[in-house]
């Protein structure tokens, strides 16, 4: 049974969800009609165009993204704290730059005398706009909307373009996260799209890495503030995008995209990636599990203890995906330190 959003995700839980959209039509979003022979490809420059506009506005941070032939991918952290520091000019001039100003709305702004109940107005719009900023469905809806809108004015057609709204992910701890991101910037490669990460356009790790070589970098990666302008540390603060080394990360990205080729074992070559190390992730569970979870359509992924603590914030006994083996045990590395740990305990939550 189709759950209301709201019941799915909770801040509580964990800020970092996965998000994915599918064309409901024969014709692809972005790649080539078979049937006509036409190509839709320059559709995938303007989700990535839209989701720029949309880290500009929104209190969400783009963290993963893959922009596929009928579907693309997105893993975002929800900033909550952000919409409630801004003031209420600056809720307005975001949510204007997407939407139309109320007349009210632009009278106060020049500076007009309002009454009382005129102003009562203006505050409570900027108290639904302020939430609505910070909220996971209406950044979807800015985006599955637009793109919707702007397709079928170019087919000349009405009607539905996605099969659904957006599905969700939670993703409650460190592993979880990791491991949806490897699979959405992977998903080129998978497809048989691209041979290595530098060849997957339109995805997060593709950015990333013409970041760490500027005089490489295309045009276009500009449109991404948020993503070329990452800083490679030996820890990212929790101000930054990722809990963890950029570089770590394209290291294992690659690695595991090495090991995804058919005949080859499912274990990570050249041992264990420095990245799992250090959050005490086994590889060997790694590799044999990387798309399961993901692809099982659980609402949310993370170890038993992290799932049994988010079903408890639903207000729930148990949520699907509870009983399956944990695909992120918490074992000790080398330090002692336990790994694949709740993201929510990271930012202060737990």
């Amino acid at each position: 049974m189709t759950q209301p959003r709201k019941t799915l995700v909770s801040i509580e839980s964990t800020p970092y969800y996965h998000c994915m959209a599918r064309c409901v039509r024969r014709a692809f979003l972005c790649g080539v009609d078979s049937a006509s022979g036409r190509s839709y490809g320059h559709r995938r420059r303007w989700v990535r165009e839209r989701l720029a506009v949309l880290s500009r506005v929104f209190a969400i941070e783009l963290c993963a993204y893959a922009v596929m032939s009928n579907h693309y991918h997105l893993v975002v952290r929800l900033r909550p704290e952000q919409v409630a520091g801004w003031s209420d000019e600056e809720v307005i001039t975001r949510w204007t730059r997407l939407f139309s100003e109320p007349p009210l709305v632009a009278r106060y702004r020049r500076g007009d005398t309002l009454t009382f109940d005129e102003l009562r107005h203006v505050r409570s719009a900027v108290a639904v706009w302020r939430e609505r900023l910070g909220d996971l469905s209406w950044y979807m809806r800015c985006l599955n909307e637009y793109i919707a809108r702007r397709a079928n004015a170019e087919d000349g057609v009405t009607g539905h373009f996605w099969e659904a709204r957006f599905k969700s992910q939670a993703l409650l701890d460190e592993g979880a996260l990791l491991q949806v991101m490897v699979y959405v910037d992977l998903n080129p490669v998978r497809a048989g799209m691209a041979t290595t990460i530098g060849d997957s356009s339109y995805t997060a790790a593709q950015q990333r890495l013409m970041a760490r070589r500027p005089h490489d970098r295309p045009q276009a990666d500009t449109t991404f503030p948020t993503l070329a302008a990452l800083r490679e540390r030996s820890r990212v603060p929790d101000t930054d995008v990722l809990p963890f080394s950029h570089t770590d990360y394209l290291d294992l990205v690659d690695k595991t995209g090495r090991c995804c080729i058919p005949g080859k074992r499912g274990t990570i070559s050249g041992g264990d990636s420095r990245l799992l190390t250090s959050l005490g992730l086994d590889a060997e569970i790694w590799m044999s599990s990387m798309r399961a979870s993901v692809r099982s359509g659980y609402p949310a992924i993370g170890s038993r203890d992290h799932l049994r603590r988010h079903a408890a914030r639903l207000g729930r006994t148990w949520v699907h995906g509870m009983g399956t083996v944990s695909v992120f045990p918490r074992r000790r590395d080398a330090s002692g330190r336990l790994g694949s740990r709740s993201i929510a305990s990271r930012h202060g939550s737990e």
